[in-house]
């Protein structure tokens, strides 16, 4: 076998999206990476598994056995999920028609396994390529890559291309921008009473978080391509009690990084509307934007006219989505967006278009064999 058929690209990628791996599932993590250590091995790379800390699972580091220590293509990998154990239960693999079913399927499994393929199929061929092709695989992307950012960047700056592994958006386009992306959290502090026999002595947090979330919410401008959305909110131990504390997070998405700094600033800025209740805020800048530059531009032209000798048109498409792609593009080329075609992402609806599979992965295999 060198290139792998649809059915041989499917069932690998059932086979990984059989194990349960949510970012915050130590075992389930465990298991995964365990599992796709073997195979990126069986493939003919060379691994390394990068031990966990802070609570999070191992990352992966793969390279191909020709490549040495010029810069290269970097393959930008995650194999974490945001479904919990148990939601293949409620989203069994199947496929009916086009679309294979399954948590994870989708985002990203699919698009790991079909690059790995894609390599594999050189290696099998007795191909090498250009420049060297290392893998990249973190298991913490979908909580933000908290410690595998600065692995991240460093293997961009080792780098002549990113390829990110993230799957196709609006029909199978690839992704050449993102908006950025900041996390804050806000805790209000009050007084606590019974909010029958000594109301007037409390000093609500929930009170004081109403009317800052409405301040918050109203920083949206959709001109300028600011949004700001308090996801998370929790307060209250008792209808009948003055709640002590209350805990507001933010997510803040931004096309410029002024424009990040800027909303980062001023909700750093806030004051308490009751001054008998402090406020404490935690939190900034997660992802930069991902800007389209000339060099992306080249990269993305190079990749359409490859797809389109392959058979497929390969659009492109800006997203207010964070990947890791965002700490890449403003280090060295990056296109995203590279995996599986489908859709239903997060959601127990996920699912690949199994007619995606073949196409996609040479995609892959032609980007290797071509960017120098």
């Amino acid at each position: 076998m060198t290139i792998p058929d649809t059915e041989e690209l499917l069932d690998g990628i059932n086979r990984w999206a059989a194990i349960e791996s949510k970012t915050d599932d130590r075992d389930g993590i465990a298991r995964m990476m365990a599992v796709a250590e073997a195979d990126f091995r069986a493939a003919g790379l060379v691994t390394e598994t990068i031990p966990g800390r802070d609570g999070f699972g191992d990352h992966l580091a793969a390279r191909a056995q020709w490549s040495g220590g010029s810069e290269g293509i970097l393959v930008l990998c995650h194999l974490d999920t945001v479904h919990p154990a148990g939601t293949l239960a409620a989203n069994p693999l199947r496929t009916e028609g086009d679309r294979a079913y399954g948590p994870g399927i989708y985002d990203m499994k699919g698009g790991v396994w079909i690059a790995l393929s894609a390599i594999r199929s050189l290696a099998d061929a007795g191909e090498t390529t250009p420049l060297p092709v290392r893998f990249l695989v973190v298991s913490d992307e979908e909580v933000g890559s908290p410690t595998s950012q600065s692995r991240i960047v460093a293997a961009a700056e080792q780098a002549k291309y990113v390829l990110v592994t993230e799957p196709a958006r609006d029909g199978g386009c690839c992704v050449t921008g993102r908006k950025g992306a900041a996390r804050m959290k806000i805790v209000a502090r009050g007084k606590p009473a019974h909010s029958g026999v000594s109301h007037s002595d409390g000093e609500s947090a929930v009170l004081e978080m109403a009317r800052q979330i409405v301040d918050l919410e109203a920083m949206t401008d959709y001109e300028t391509g600011v949004t700001v959305n308090v996801g998370l909110l929790s307060g209250g131990t008792g209808v009948n009690v003055v709640r002590e504390i209350c805990t507001a997070e933010l997510d803040i998405r931004m096309t410029r990084p002024e424009d990040g700094a800027a909303a980062v600033a001023k909700v750093q800025g806030i004051r308490p509307y009751n001054p008998a209740v402090e406020l404490t805020i935690s939190g900034g800048m997660n992802r930069p934007p991902y800007r389209k530059s000339n060099a992306i531009a080249s990269l993305y032209e190079h990749a359409r006219g490859l797809a389109s000798e392959i058979g497929f048109e390969l659009g492109e498409t800006f997203t207010g989505g964070g990947s890791d792609g965002n700490f890449t593009a403003p280090v060295a080329p990056t296109l995203d967006g590279l995996g599986v075609d489908g859709a239903g992402a997060h959601t127990l609806e996920e699912h690949l278009y199994v007619s995606s599979l073949v196409p996609r992965m040479m995609l892959l295999r032609r980007l290797f064999q071509t960017l120098n």
